[in-house]
């Protein structure tokens, strides 16, 4: 292998991946999910590794363990419960491995599967999340419903059902006494809106609905004494995020009083709870491209326990002595680390290849606004060269990018591959992205292709000015949201020599008809298209067909429900009556993610080839 080269498609693709960490309540043993690829199966496999028991390594579970998930050690820290997949029925069971006696327990076998589970606090039992199905005609509804399975007896109690609602997250108290949950009532994403939080009591077997008039996301947590809760809701009443773009916080409820209040208010930014232990709670948020954890006290005070990195799984003990995390910092993939420690060494599989230079740059937007993004270059980077440049768009738009390598953000375009082939590379953290605050968050509202277009296209222009970037050879490309961004590049103006549009809406308003989640869009918009046609209208890249003329590509997930494959057909027919060199794939049984690596490298090729072609004359 030549140490002097930057990583291949292959090798990117086969980057590790680690999530779903988890720490034992003693604070000494960390269990987490690794995903690596297969290529002789052409699969991506996870296996679950632990740390610990007086062994100062990680090792993995068991050599079964493949595609196993969601490990979560017991109260008393001595078992491992995980859920393995059940044959070729694509649903899960779950089995609890004893370390101290080297023992493998098969515990349930529940129709439709298991989604997600947690140990009661005596150890006694676990709470689990199962779908059940309710066929009606020509439509089948999964509700998901809450269980408990008794560990001796191997009896399972259902204490939610399909006729009240569908769960989505629960929790249960310190005592074991009480069950909070959020629930919908239906599996509709467009109720999602419509959450409700729940409790539910062991003794009195009864149910009530709290008052909390918010949109709900996130976890929820018990104070430890359990008499509160703490979740993520809307700063707002639920009625005004039907038509406006939501923000939130955490919100705490007293459970005797009702009271509620959201007390950060000095972090301009989505805050999420991990847990609320004997010190505090534990809090997660985003601060520009920076992840960061911190403690809430219980006198209010908001201390940061991390500032620079992003964390990317948090978990802790219920006295908040220990904590465990996943952390990628500038350049790398995530590693493992316990009370700032780290434990794990995936970094290791760069040895010394070439990497690129990760650097955030910020410039001015078209109206003033100051716009962030991660620019990529050689470690060697000529100045005074002007380069080639890509443009990398993120998704989302309430997502941003990060000078790191992960498979969550970088998973479809060849970053390495660009920059070894004499490209340098930027990611905007355009309007909408999250991490920048709220008016930022919603500095997109009705301004949707236009500003972005601004954004990016600003961020061009200052590199250009910067004698780095080679004004007649530049491209962009973007999947989901990026690739409705880049498509709106495609069509708008003639500032892009080559374009690549990935899972990207094209037309906003057959868009609103077929996708599975239009609120969210009413909410970009403030209304239906019914009632607002010409912000549609202005902002949809096929309007501006007539006056086209950039070659582009376009991938496109078969089975995408999010962004339905009418936009690639729309936009793919009208740049081909214009007689614009467009191309167009459709990928079989693919949604939004490559499930397998060769169809992962297949995506970063065609676009490498793309921009190869038009921007290097790379024929």
């Amino acid at each position: 292998m030549d140490n002097k080269t930057y990583l291949s498609i292959e090798e990117v693709v086969s980057l590790p991946a680690l999530s779903e960490l988890t720490l034992s309540e003693d604070g000494t043993k960390i269990a987490f999910v690794k995903k690596t690829a297969n290529w002789e199966e052409d699969s991506y496999q996870t296996q679950i590794w632990t740390y610990g028991y007086g062994m100062n390594k990680t090792v993995m579970l068991m050599d079964d363990s493949t595609n196993c998930l969601s490990p979560k050690w017991s109260p008393d820290s001595t078992q491992l419960a995980y859920l393995k997949p059940d044959g070729l029925n694509r649903t899960y069971r779950l089995f609890i491995k004893s370390f101290e006696g080297q023992s493998v327990m098969n515990l349930t076998d529940q129709t439709g599967g298991i989604q997600s589970f947690k140990w009661a606090p005596d150890g006694k039992g676990v709470y689990y999340v199962a779908s059940l199905k309710e066929e009606k005609r020509y439509v089948v509804d999964e509700y998901a419903c809450l269980f408990y399975v008794d560990l001796e007896s191997h009896t399972v109690k259902q204490l939610t059902y399909k006729e009240d609602f569908h769960l989505k997250q629960f929790t249960v108290s310190e005592d074991g006494q009480v069950i909070a949950f959020v629930a919908t009532p239906t599996p509709n994403n467009d109720d999602d809106r419509h959450g409700d939080i729940y409790v539910w009591n062991w003794e009195s077997r009864k149910r009530k609905k709290l008052n909390v008039n918010r949109l709900l996301g996130g976890d929820i947590c018990f104070s430890p004494e359990g008499k509160k809760i703490c979740y993520t809701a809307s700063k707002r009443e639920k009625s005004y995020y039907r038509n406006h773009i939501q923000d939130q916080s955490i919100e705490i409820l007293d459970l005797e009083t009702g009271d509620t209040n959201q007390p950060v208010t000095n972090i301009d930014s989505s805050v999420t709870p991990i847990r609320w232990t004997e010190k505090g709670i534990f809090l997660k948020w985003q601060h520009k491209t920076n992840v960061r954890i911190g403690l809430l006290t219980d006198d209010g005070v908001l201390e940061t326990w991390s500032k620079d990195g992003c964390i990317m799984g948090v978990s802790t003990t219920k006295d908040g002595q220990a904590l465990s995390y996943l952390k990628a910092e500038n350049g790398a993939i995530a590693d493992v680390y316990l009370n700032n420690e780290r434990i794990t060494t995936e970094n290791n599989i760069f040895g010394e290849r070439l990497r690129s230079k990760r650097e955030v740059i910020s410039w001015k937007s078209c109206d003033g606004l100051e716009i962030e993004g991660v620019l990529s270059t050689p470690v060697n980077i000529q100045p005074n060269s002007a380069y080639p440049l890509v443009i990398v768009v993120h998704g989302g738009p309430a997502w941003a990018s990060f000078p790191i390598f992960s498979d969550c953000f970088n998973g479809k375009y060849p970053i390495e591959l660009f920059i070894e082939k004499g490209f340098i590379v930027l990611e905007p953290n355009y309007r909408g992205s999250s991490g920048y605050g709220d008016d930022f968050l919603k500095a997109n509202y009705q301004t949707l292709g236009l500003a972005y277009y601004d954004d990016v296209l600003s961020g061009v222009d200052d590199l250009i000015d910067r004698g780095l970037v080679n004004s007649e050879r530049v491209g962009v490309m973007g999947w989901s949201n990026g690739g409705y961004i880049a498509a709106f590049c495609a069509t708008f103006g003639n500032r892009f020599k080559a374009v690549s549009v990935g899972g990207g809406i094209t037309n906003w308003r057959t868009h609103y008809a077929l996708t599975d989640i239009p609120h969210v869009i009413r909410t970009y918009f403030g209304n239906p298209p019914s009632n607002n046609d010409e912000v549609y209208k202005v902002t949809s890249p096929i309007t501006y067909i007539p006056s086209a003329c950039t070659p582009t590509l376009i991938q496109h997930g078969e089975v995408d429900v999010r962004v339905p494959s009418a936009n690639a057909y729309e936009l793919y027919r009208g740049l081909k009556d214009k007689g614009i060199d467009t191309e167009m794939y459709l990928f079989k049984g693919m949604a939004y993610e490559a499930n397998e690596p060769g169809l992962a490298a297949m995506i970063m090729e065609q676009n490498l080839r793309w921009f190869s072609q038009y921007l290097l004359d790379d024929r």
